[in-house]
């Protein structure tokens, strides 16, 4: 069996102005053959899942394209379409293929497509014909399409937030896949969309009340024919139609059970959607709960979430931390420009340093100090251990790392990464267990890599583009009703 693989992720924050282009793939990932083939060896990404599953059933693995970029605003019309040329250029070269395992992320917006997994997942569609099995996994913050569906014959999400079972969800998809192209099963999926967007700070797999929705989808896996189940939590920085939640079942040869079983748990979501809403103290709040303890702390700047898009050089937590002087405090911050002014002051030297403050008024402006340059690293680094996103190489480009007169420790990256890997910290010579007090611009996805240095996480309900009160955002082209914003009748799963 020669079966094909392609990955096109992009999670797109539409209140973000700035557009994300082809050059922000190429300094993350834009992979073809063997480049994506050495990639998909390596990784905790569902690629890799697919990868290793394909290799122990002795399948020829053809790998196409890899296209992923940090979380940003929309595509440009040109990335988007270039990105789908390349797409078919490369199937076009393959030759005959038996199968397709797909990576769309699920909340890709393009500026000419603004459901852009979909469309592109469609013009698959088209190019192989409809008796080809394509078999997808999505990221569970994906706002599902008719058209995404439309164009699987089996979708899969992460059951895990942070997201650390990328690589067994890539093998339960190859695992489908095998058996629908062995003839064992004959894959049949059913969606509900219930009229519910869920509040980002209650989306952690673990805790509840989004626990009890995965508890639900195990107790449902027990039964026979039940090939997979899926929660797509919704990605809330989306301004599209499909925003909000979403459920999906595939059975074997079952469509009518997939269906009932799909819409019992959405109607399940319906009559407990008052749990699912923003729940998170202000900014006040946050730093009284902070004075209170002594333990190490994570305080997670949900407003500025590099993971959702926003810009990652926010300085309302930085500035509060300094100004109250909690000396033994770290942050880490996306900005180029005060890179290049700490070269200027040098190494071991002091001088007047203006940091962050960039991108989003909301946020705060830039916080200027009195700092020394402690060193400049090249900001590249290696994780080899399973945390979210499944990335295993990262580039921060040239980063500073400056202390204030106060003893707070500034991270000054040139590249937007997010807070997925100690790495980040480490890789600078620092040592997160020394600081009291660690920021992190996320929400969900920096605790499965800080929560071995940090005894507590406070989410903080900052403002900006990614802020957990998704209320406070104009959107345009979202469904109608749907809760939060409007009223939902208790009995209406969708």
């Amino acid at each position: 069996m020669r079966v094909g693989l392609i990955a096109i992720q992009h999670e797109s924050n539409t209140f973000v102005r700035a557009r994300t282009t082809l050059k922000d793939f190429r300094r993350d990932a834009l992979l073809f053959g063997s480049e994506m083939a050495q990639y998909c060896r390596a990784c905790h990404h569902e690629v890799g899942g697919f990868w290793h599953e394909l290799q122990r059933a002795n399948c020829e693995v053809v790998p196409l394209l890899l296209a992923l970029a940090t979380p940003g605003g929309p595509l440009d019309a040109d990335t988007g379409a270039e990105l789908v040329r390349r797409m078919l250029q490369e199937l076009r070269r393959a030759g005959p293929l038996d199968g397709l395992l797909v990576a769309p992320h699920g909340a890709a917006v393009c500026d000419a497509h603004a459901d852009f997994d979909g469309h592109w997942l469609c013009e698959l569609r088209e190019q192989v014909g409809e008796a080809l099995p394509i078999v997808a996994t999505l990221d569970p913050h994906a706002n599902l399409s008719e058209r995404m569906f439309a164009a699987t014959d089996a979708i899969v999400a992460y059951r895990t937030n942070p997201h650390v079972d990328q690589h067994q969800t890539g093998r339960t998809a190859a695992g489908i896949l095998l058996a629908t192209l062995g003839g064992k099963i004959q894959p049949t999926q059913a969606m509900a969309r219930p009229p519910v967007a869920i509040s980002i700070d209650r989306q952690a797999t673990s805790e509840s009340p989004c626990r009890e929705l995965y508890e639900l989808a195990d107790s449902m896996l027990q039964a026979d024919g039940i090939a997979s189940n899926s929660v797509i939590l919704g990605f809330p920085y989306a301004d599209v139609e499909e925003l909000g939640t979403s459920f999906i079942v595939v059975t074997d040869r079952q469509p009518d059970r997939a269906q009932q079983l799909a819409d019992e748990w959405a109607a399940d979501l319906v009559a407990r959607r008052e749990q699912f809403g923003c729940a998170l103290p202000d900014v006040d709040a946050a730093l009284e709960e902070l004075r209170s303890t002594n333990e190490r702390t994570c305080l997670l700047d949900v407003g500025d979430n590099v993971g959702g898009g926003a810009a990652g050089d926010g300085t309302l937590l930085l500035r509060r931390l300094y100004d109250g002087s909690v000396a033994d405090s770290l942050v880490c911050l996306w900005d180029p420009s005060a890179v290049a002014q700490a070269r200027v002051i040098g190494v071991g030297e002091t001088g007047e340093l203006s940091m962050g403050g960039q991108h989003a008024i909301e946020q705060g402006p830039p916080l200027v100090a009195d700092v020394r340059v402690e060193r400049i690293v090249g900001g590249r680094f290696e994780e080899p251990n399973l945390v979210h996103g499944g990335r295993s190489a990262y580039d921060m480009g040239p980063t500073a790392v400056v202390r204030t007169s106060g003893g707070m420790t500034v991270v000054l990256m040139s590249n937007r990464v997010p807070p997925f890997s100690l790495g980040q910290i480490t890789s600078c010579q620092l040592d997160p267990e020394r600081f009291r007090v660690l920021v992190a611009k996320g929400v969900n996805a920096p605790i499965a890599a800080y929560r071995d240095v940090c005894d507590r996480f406070i989410r903080v309900n900052t403002p900006g583009v990614t802020c957990a009160d998704m209320t406070q955002l104009e959107f345009r082209h979202r469904r109608r009703p749907l809760h939060p914003f409007d009223d939902v009748a208790a009995t209406s799963a969708g």
